[in-house]
């Protein structure tokens, strides 16, 4: 049984993590101001409703280039992944949602919620549903997109790569969900929680910092973790190298870093924890022998809607606990 036990677990983390590479892959990278932004474009054809300020007919652009026009207000939605699936509920439209991905789990009234497929989308499935919209990521669910649309399908694909794009996705959202000043609300917030963070740490010297998402895997220059870090007055210490990439543990040795941030994960014990604790020399890093080894909600951290602003915060308290409360 305990051979069984062990493969079994070991078979959970490596789905987990193939899961976690996708996801991360699809949220991004961070801000690079010589690229053009993928935040979508809008462009109202009438005049804004005095409720809500949204106009239809209404013309987006989304992050893979397809122009969509909305002549009222979809009322059936099917969600591919969990930030939409959260973006969509933190903007008041949450009983318009028909379908979401099985690993959309907030708020808690998505887990009621008809699956239509995990990393995976099942086709068949949302067709059944007959949504006015799809909203997908364009990195995550490419092949699904192409299949939903020629199926004449209306799909809204994004591609957040910072959190100034996660908040202009959100705003776009509500724009075409007719519920703009809760998309507003909602934008507002994460807004007061940056400046709130990066005017805290702003005059302190910024602290070297380790975050390992996945045992062994961290995330370099040109992530929204790494941006996220910055933000919260930390120097990541893996920004030598761009994008998520598998890291020994020699070169964090060697790095040094002050603080270590990694997510609270649902598999228990945590792999990334059981990881740590097994590495040569480990101990040597100013980070454990100072007990400042910190573990943060997962969710908040790696997905690009709403709660990335808890998650910045998280990290925030995690790198200046004195000046971030």
């Amino acid at each position: 049984m305990k051979v069984k036990m062990n493969h079994m677990l070991k078979t959970s983390l490596a789905i987990w993590l193939i899961a976690m590479l996708t996801l991360l892959a699809a949220c991004g990278g961070a801000v690079n101001n010589n690229k053009e932004s993928t935040a979508p474009s809008i462009a109202p054809s009438a005049s804004p409703s005095a409720e809500t300020g949204a106009a239809y007919p209404l013309t987006v652009t989304d992050a893979t280039d397809t122009k969509l026009t909305f002549e009222q207000t979809p009322e059936k939605i099917v969600t591919l992944v969990p930030s939409e699936t959260e973006v969509v509920f933190a903007v008041g439209a949450g009983k318009q949602v028909v379908g979401v991905d099985q690993y959309s789990n907030y708020p808690e009234e998505a887990n009621d919620i008809e699956k239509i497929g995990d990393m995976t989308t099942n086709i068949e499935a949302v067709v059944k549903l007959n949504p006015d919209l799809v909203l997908a990521s364009s990195s995550m669910n490419g092949d699904a997109i192409v299949k939903l649309r020629e199926l004449n399908i209306p799909v809204f694909a994004s591609d957040s790569k910072t959190y100034g794009e996660t908040i202009a996705h959100i705003e776009t959202v509500g724009q075409i969900l007719n519920h703009v000043k809760d998309a507003e609300a909602v934008a507002e917030h994460m807004r007061d929680v940056m400046n709130q963070v990066m005017n805290a740490v702003k005059d302190a010297p910024a602290k070297k910092v380790y975050l390992e998402f996945s045992p062994g895997y961290t995330a370099g220059s040109g992530t929204f973790l790494d941006e996220l870090l910055t933000m919260a007055g930390g120097r990541n210490v893996a920004g030598s190298k761009e994008g998520w990439y598998e890291v020994s543990a020699e070169e964090i040795v060697k790095q040094n870093p002050e603080i270590i941030i990694y997510p609270d994960m649902k598999v228990k014990p945590n792999p990334i924890v059981t990881a740590m604790d097994s590495r040569a020399g480990w101990n040597v890093i100013d980070a454990v022998k100072n007990k400042q080894v910190i573990a943060v909600a997962e969710d908040p951290l790696v997905r690009v809607g709403p709660r990335l602003a808890d998650g910045l915060l998280e990290i925030a308290k995690a790198v200046h606990p004195d000046l971030v409360k």
